[in-house]
């Protein structure tokens, strides 16, 4: 009697472009590996996040990892040769779905071109570009080039649907790692801070950008903040790729500055750290599970500012008082981000205690939002992803 064939085990491709997304990329590939098991095969590009889950990375992400006009402009002939690099593998391979995680200026042009050559190979956005905040027509031009959007807000779901684009709410991966924000009082110890020393996390960003724009106004904030505090410690984690430029960049920093590596050191700087200075982004998330209270700051060239501020539809730039619709947390933006106006936050929340609790009830308040509590966002966008394989076979 014949025997029918082995089933095929699905390919999934995951493409991500910088040191935020490998992150999300390799708490997905946890959440597929829980939820499908080993009947799934992974490929794609990703960096050691994603590659210690398994992944082959068909290249390195220190080429993509860019952004605003000054930077990305000069590494365009390289980021068109990955585009097209990761395009034709995908239309080679023809995988069950390409999903695409954030950098949009990146991923975005590689599901353009996927779309425009093969339609039939479905295209999932993990982590789609925040354009209820500027510039929302580009919802309108995602639905053309996106099957999916794996939405980490609530409010994503309908507005992209708004636009004819399906939407699955999945929560933020970056709640599941609350359970990780621990290790404090040891690095403390390691690093030989005292428990009663004021410790200040710094992140200037992971992108050259970033922290080329951001470092010189901290550097200020944190001179201006010793002038009280004469005991301040600051500790730095660092991102790999804008490492060793933070490193040269930070010499002669007006405080003890304490360099850490990896993500278990990451965490256990923000439970140790009594304040912190970060950049917009995804670590703002991660302090915020932390409870650490904050300052936020942020700046692009002025060029891309300049071409930018016309279509910005939100008020505000941290993922808790865009939660909140409220400014629960100090932020300051382009003019507004100068040393003088950091220190000065910095300075309400050292002198005051209870400020400082009323900003984590806030961020408390906001990460239960986000998704703290319920289940595990990769899981549940492990799930919506196949699902929809599912949808699209039947």
């Amino acid at each position: 009697m014949p025997t029918d064939p082995p089933a095929r085990i699905p390919t999934l491709m995951l493409v991500c472009g910088e040191p935020s997304g490998d992150q999300l990329g390799a708490e997905l590939m946890i959440g597929l590996k829980a939820v499908a098991g080993p009947s799934l095969n992974i490929v794609g590009v990703g960096g050691p996040a994603m590659t210690a889950q398994g992944l082959t990375s068909l290249f390195p992400l220190d080429e993509t990892a860019v952004m605003g006009l000054r930077e990305v402009v000069p590494r365009i002939p390289a980021i068109l040769r990955r585009v097209r690099e990761v395009s034709d593998y995908a239309l080679a391979l023809k995988p069950d779905a390409v999903v695409l995680i954030d950098s949009p200026d990146f991923t975005h042009r590689i599901a353009q071109r996927i779309k425009r050559m093969e339609p039939s190979i479905p295209t999932v956005n993990y982590v789609a570009p925040q354009v209820w905040a500027s510039r929302q027509y580009r919802a309108r031009k995602m639905a053309r080039y996106f099957d999916l959007v794996l939405a980490l807000l609530p409010f994503e779901v309908p507005f992209f649907e708004t636009y004819g684009l399906r939407a699955a709410f999945v929560g933020h991966p970056a709640v599941e790692r609350v359970s990780r924000m621990t290790g404090g009082e040891a690095l403390r110890k390691r690093l030989g801070i005292n428990q009663d020393t004021r410790l200040l996390a710094v992140m200037p960003g992971s992108r050259m950008n970033e922290v080329r724009l951001l470092l010189p106004g901290f550097r200020e904030a944190v001179a201006l903040v010793a002038k009280e505090f004469g005991d301040l410690v600051c500790v730095l984690p660092l991102v790999s790729h804008v490492g060793n430029y933070v490193r040269q960049t930070t010499a002669n920093w007006p405080v003890p500055l304490h360099f850490v590596d990896g993500d278990n050191d990451k965490f256990a700087a923000f439970e140790a750290s009594d304040v912190a200075l970060a950049a917009s982004g995804t670590v703002t998330i991660e302090l915020a599970l932390a409870r650490t209270p904050m300052v936020v700051a942020y700046r692009l060239g002025w060029l891309t500012f300049a071409l930018a501020r016309p279509f910005i539809r939100t008020r505000f730039i941290t993922m808790a008082n865009v939660i909140l619709g409220r400014a629960a947390v100090p932020e300051f933006v382009q003019g507004d981000c100068n040393g003088e106006a950091l220190a000065t936050a910095l300075l309400a929340l050292l002198r005051d205690p209870a400020a400082c609790e009323l900003q984590r009830h806030a961020l408390d308040e906001a990460m239960a939002k986000l998704g703290v509590g319920g289940e595990a966002p990769s899981l549940r966008a492990a799930r919506a992803l196949l699902d929809f394989l599912r949808s699209r076979r039947s």
